[in-house]
């Protein structure tokens, strides 16, 4: 995006906040249902700073602009945001001021102390913290009712109106009526009598029903109130077929107009209803007028336990995928050695062998591929502007996921294209270190995935070495690739570890400007053992696909770290040999060959 763009933007948002009265505009990365990735016509912090990252939040006064980011996206923010007059703040770094701290210096002598936030792409706690914050740092106030992008994002792209299909139920597991009956179960234990639903894909598990209004998360916008006698999905009804109201009537669903949602929350009737402040956004949080009970909903929870047949598609998905990724690790090597290869070509090349697997339904997010610098950024996507030749010696980083009918892919290798040095061997060794001891991890019932993150890191932390990012996140089963609100991660995520929970093991260290490694593995938490101590759980990995053995300084790894690779291999191996053609499977027998004596 051309900064002459942002500047032009900038300019008329500033016209817009003077006639309005305010002192600056906060833009925050999320939609009218707290998604991690939203519709275009939401990408309004994207429209303003030209960032275009998953996560962060830009702040613009009347003289100055700043973009909030975490380290997944610092080098990649610096050179988005070069010629514009964003600063960039590094979150969790010394010396970073939060928003409010930042806005109380810039707005000490302007004469309005008015915020704009619009309350219909903010959480409830979102703003409800926002507030108190800048209440605390110089009396600012903040205004919730006006969006300055309605007045000056010409041609915005509309609210899709892609059509809903049922979810079969074979791969599904559960029927909708039955899954309604649990959340209202659920509910009755929190003694509350209903529930706004505004999660995309909550509402795409509890109804089976899937869309394709979000890039690379197959749901379709909308919401969803649950009452005691009924539950109502508030869409655009151009996106239903015959077939999916014929369906939904017969599950229990009433349907009305998406923007009625408000009028709905106004005449719901019951005595109270739960509402999770850091998913439903202010606006309508606001528009409730019976008793608000502050709760996680009980649908993030429910999703996250995956039922026998969605176990079942997980597995059937993980082999399709692993033929694909032997397909491509087979012909990579050669295709770079024989020149012309890019990191947008093999991107396609790899899409386009996934696509040749059935139930094959798109990528699960956008592919990163990155060669040796470009690897140390850790949400990197290559574009025309970016793309590098790919050469036969270095390390190459690919992360990348596919959607099945049948299940999610979420997948990271760190690939050896020819000779590499020392130092990138002893970078990747300790990376699948981590990787490894995660995966040997076995730990109680009910264990919180930071009580186990530190073994990711450990070896790291000897040598001084670590990473911002979290060790995994669930996986959706044909959803969402990232779920929750279960994690490992160095941060208290109090959510517990049980039985049947997908969470991908992905550490990884980057070296700004040299290069990167990570290894990630989507594993199914299954049982071990049970004592007089209670329920003991283990990781299985559900990913089938070669560690690349080339940049191993095995002389690094522990017996039984060495064990557990041999072992993975193995069962690789004997996994997708029976699928492959000969020549694929004599490939597959060298990279899943023992290592260590």
């Amino acid at each position: 995006m051309k900064c002459m763009d942002i500047n032009v933007r900038l300019s008329d948002l500033r016209e817009v906040m003077r006639r309005e009265h305010l002192a600056a505009f906060v833009f925050p990365s999320t939609d009218p249902h707290n998604g991690e990735y939203v519709p275009d016509h939401w990408k309004g912090r994207e429209f303003i700073s030209g960032f275009n990252g998953s996560a962060g939040t830009a702040v613009v006064t009347l003289h100055s602009a700043a973009l909030w980011t975490d380290s997944r996206y610092f080098l990649a923010a610096e050179e988005q945001l070069k010629g514009t007059e964003y600063q960039l703040m590094k979150l969790k770094v010394e010396g970073t001021p939060t928003i409010a701290q930042w806005l109380a210096e810039e707005l000490k002598d302007e004469q309005s102390h008015e915020v704009g936030i619009d309350g219909m792409v903010n959480s409830a706690n979102a703003v409800k913290e926002l507030a108190a914050d800048l209440r605390r740092a110089g009396g600012i106030t903040v205004r919730t009712n006006f969006d300055p992008l309605a007045l000056i994002w010409h041609n915005r792209p509309a609210i899709p109106l892609n059509p809903v299909e049922i979810h079969p139920l074979e791969y599904a597991g559960e029927p909708a009526r039955e899954k309604l009956a649990r959340i209202r179960q659920a509910l009755r234990e929190k003694h509350a009598d209903g529930l706004l639903v505004t999660a995309l894909d909550d509402i795409a598990w509890a109804l089976n029903l899937r869309g394709s209004d979000v890039h690379c998360n197959p749901v379709f916008v909308s919401y969803l109130l649950i009452s005691t006698q009924k539950a109502v999905l508030y869409i655009n009804k151009v996106k239903l077929t015959a077939e999916v109201e014929a369906y939904l009537k017969a599950e229990g669903v009433e349907v009305d107009d998406y923007d009625r949602v408000a009028q709905g929350l106004k005449d719901y009737f019951e005595y109270n209803i739960l509402l999770d402040p850091d998913e439903v956004n202010h606006t309508l949080y606001k528009a409730v007028t019976r008793e608000i009970i502050d709760a996680e909903s009980p649908i993030k929870r429910m999703k996250t336990v995956k039922n026998a047949a969605e176990i079942v598609g997980f597995r059937q998905a993980m082999l399709k995928d692993g033929i694909a990724l032997v397909k491509f690790l087979k012909w990579l090597k050669p295709a770079v050695e024989a020149g012309g290869q890019t990191e947008i070509t093999i991107d396609e090349k790899l899409t386009s062998l996934r696509a040749e697997q059935p139930n094959f339904r798109g990528i699960s997010f956008d592919t990163i591929a990155g060669y040796q610098a470009h690897g140390a950024i850790v949400h990197y996507e290559a574009t025309p502007e970016t793309d590098i030749p790919l050469k036969p010696e270095g390390l190459l980083l690919l992360d990348s996921g596919a959607q099945y009918l049948d299940g999610t892919t979420d997948i990271t290798r760190t690939i050896a294209l020819g000779p590499v040095t020392d130092e990138q061997k002893k970078i990747y060794t300790l990376v699948l270190k981590g990787h490894i001891q995660v995966e040997l991890c076995k730990f109680p019932s009910g264990s919180s995935g930071t009580q186990i993150d530190i073994l990711a890191r450990k070896d790291m932390w000897r040598e001084g070495l670590n990473y911002l990012h979290g060790t995994g996140h669930g996986v959706g089963s044909y959803l969402n690739v990232h779920e929750g609100p279960h994690q490992l991660r160095m941060e208290w995520k109090p959510a517990p570890f049980v039985e049947n929970m997908t969470v991908t093991d992905e550490p990884g260290i980057y070296l700004a400007g040299k290069f990167g490694c990570r290894t990630e593995n989507t594993l199914l938490i299954v049982p071990y053992m049970e004592t007089e101590f209670g329920k003991f759980l283990q990781f299985e990995s559900l990913t089938l696909c070669p560690i690349d053995k080339a940049p191993i300084a095995v002389e690094m790894l522990t017996g039984e770290e060495i064990e557990w690779l041999n072992g993975y291999h193995q069962r690789v191996f004997d996994a997708l040999a029976p699928h492959l053609a000969p020549d694929e499977v004599d490939w597959l027998r060298e990279a899943t060959a023992p290592v260590g004596s």
